[in-house]
């Protein structure tokens, strides 16, 4: 709903206090559930009321071309978050057998960054119907409205969700390339990126792959745009890379660290998520840790340089269980 664990967490919280005092009304053949879902919802429509609503820089403005730098940032409540899904236990499987998505279908990037374009009737009808499998009577009962109501909503989102995700999901994608096949596309990526080989990058990229780095409002896409910034920028040799794999909304991802000669360790700097398509890397998002402070647009040259963003870190590399350095 909220496209932040951090909020989540917040909303959460409300949700387990307004249940604790409002125990007493929970009516003995009601379900607890039901009660449950009715009272997180409730919460998180009253979070999207008086929040920004989240993006990926796709979302936020136009690709830049292949010979314009990285840029300024923007505010920093405005992105998604990544979501550590093994570390919290995701299960594989749907949740219940009325339900549209599975679980980890509805954690991925594009999905998640496409419900950012509902409202946020939209976005619950659209969750309590096809990701938690509720009915559209008990729908309507959460939410206080009408079968009417929610059916049409439910078409509404539908229709703008479809427009915005890829026909096929990452995970039906994952499955048909088998964990074989991934894990070599994984360690040819980490391998180019730890030898700063543009080549071997290059050869992995679907002809159409974007390549973003939240906070950063730039993005690039198409195949050629990508190498250009990679040879001029991450990969031109002055930066130092080591990784760490791991998991986040239900999709490969990778920990990057750079090297800190005050440190002498590599230090963390970005959370990789891969989006993969017919055995070739079709996206990154690059979720960067790193502070967004300097007023200066040439200090996101040497982005490395900047200091850790402790509220970033601990989301994107806190909450995945990857160390805090590399030596």
């Amino acid at each position: 709903m909220l496209g932040s664990v951090h909020d989540a967490d917040d909303a959460l919280q409300e949700t387990l206090v307004r249940a604790w005092r409002g125990f007493a009304g929970l009516r003995k053949d009601a379900s607890a559930r039901s009660w449950l879902y009715a009272i997180a919802t409730n919460v998180c429509l009253t979070e999207l009321a008086r929040r920004r609503t989240r993006f990926l820089p796709h979302d936020f403005g136009p690709p830049a071309e292949a010979a314009v730098a990285p840029g300024m940032p923007a505010a920093e409540s405005v992105w998604l978050e990544p979501y550590p899904d093994q570390a919290l236990g995701i299960p594989d499987g749907r949740a219940t057998p009325e339900a549209t998505y599975e679980r980890r279908e509805a954690l991925e990037l594009a999905f998640i960054a496409a419900l950012q374009h509902l409202g946020g009737n939209q976005r619950a009808v659209l969750l309590l119907r096809e990701v938690l499998g509720f009915s559209a009577q008990e729908t309507a009962a959460l939410l206080s409205t009408s079968v009417a109501s929610v059916n049409s909503a439910l078409q509404r989102a539908r229709a703008t969700v479809a427009a915005r995700v890829p026909e096929r999901s990452q995970q039906r994608t994952l499955r048909a390339l088998g964990d074989r096949a991934l894990s070599e596309l994984v360690d040819r990526y980490v391998s180019a990126w730890e030898r700063c080989d543009v080549e071997a990058f290059a050869e992995m990229l679907a002809e159409d792959a974007s390549f973003a780095m939240p906070p950063l409002t730039t993005w690039y896409t198409r195949r050629d745009a990508v190498i250009a910034w990679a040879r001029d920028y991450s990969l031109n040799g002055a930066w130092q890379w080591r990784t760490v794999r791991t998991q986040a909304n239900g999709q490969p991802a990778l920990a990057f660290y750079t090297w800190d000669d005050a440190a002498a360790a590599y230090l963390p700097f970005a959370l990789n998520v891969l989006t993969v398509r017919d055995g070739l890397v079709a996206d990154v998002t690059a979720f960067i840790v790193r502070s967004s402070d300097d007023p200066r647009p040439d200090a996101y040259i040497r982005f490395p340089d900047q200091p850790m963003q402790r509220d970033r870190l601990a989301g994107a590399f806190g909450r995945f269980g990857v160390p805090d350095r590399l030596t």
